[in-house]
């Protein structure tokens, strides 16, 4: 879960639903810009489906009690996450081998590869194994796989940018994750990507690595906190009704 305090209410975006919009943005890529065009139909399914892993954990949001607040995904109990994000991995292995292998490295990139702790150790060692298994099928060169990985975390990124932010928020108000621009680097594209709010219901993307203007729509909840405090967090969420935040991107 996408979560974001205010004063009476906790807004609250599903993980898949970010998630599809993800997908929508790679699915606007520029055709020039876009490597191994043959793996295209894959990438796209990865990163539309990175987060189904999320899915059921959304259905039954849960409480922090450290933080008085609902467990987003940055926080969210790490034994039902990760054995989660094996169980996400297998949904797309199911459909697409190779995008189940992006989504895998998109998983496995959260974590420290020498960790102790044995829950992590032991979800990378498992798709590490998925992984060397899935590479020894038919796959593009390593330089159209990197690109298809940063495509993919790219767009997590700029979907995040949009969930996370308020609409219109000026530069200084943004969340500093994505201040100053995106990580990944695209051949083509001269300069790292920056996004900006030209006010509530558009974005400007600069340099434009899509091939046109379009709209997204993210579903959310605004959960109040009083109806948390009255009925609890699982039917409090359950009763908000959805609505939708519709974004252009120029």
């Amino acid at each position: 879960m996408i979560v974001t305090e205010y004063d009476d209410a906790y807004l609250m975006i599903r993980q898949h639903d970010h998630a599809l919009v993800s997908g929508e943005l790679a699915k606007q890529w520029s055709p020039e810009l876009f490597k191994g065009d043959k793996w295209r139909e894959q990438v796209e399914y990865a990163v539309s489906q990175h987060d189904y892993a999320w899915v059921p954990l959304d259905k039954k949001p849960i409480w922090n009690d450290d933080k008085q607040q609902p467990h987003s995904f940055m926080d969210y109990p790490v034994q039902p996450k990760v054995d989660h994000y094996s169980w996400g991995v297998d949904h797309v292995q199911e459909q697409y081998y190779y995008a189940a292998l992006l989504c895998s490295w998109h998983y496995a990139s959260f974590f420290d590869q020498k960790s102790n702790h044995s829950t992590i150790s032991e979800f990378i060692s498992r798709e590490m194994n998925r992984q060397q298994s899935i590479q020894q099928q038919v796959l593009p060169e390593w330089p159209v796989q990197q690109f298809h990985f940063e495509l993919l975390q790219f767009c997590d990124d700029l979907s995040l940018y949009m969930c996370l932010n308020e609409p219109g928020a000026s530069k200084e108000n943004e969340i500093t994750m994505f201040k100053d621009g995106f990580r990944q680097r695209f051949d083509g594209l001269h300069e790292p990507i920056q996004a900006k709010w030209l006010d509530e219901q558009r974005i400007a993307v600069s340099p434009n690595p899509f091939q046109s203007s379009f709209n997204v729509t993210i579903p959310y909840k605004q959960v109040g906190k009083m109806m948390i405090q009255n009925r609890g967090l699982m039917q409090a969420f359950d009763l908000t009704p959805v609505e939708y935040r519709t974004i252009q991107l120029v």
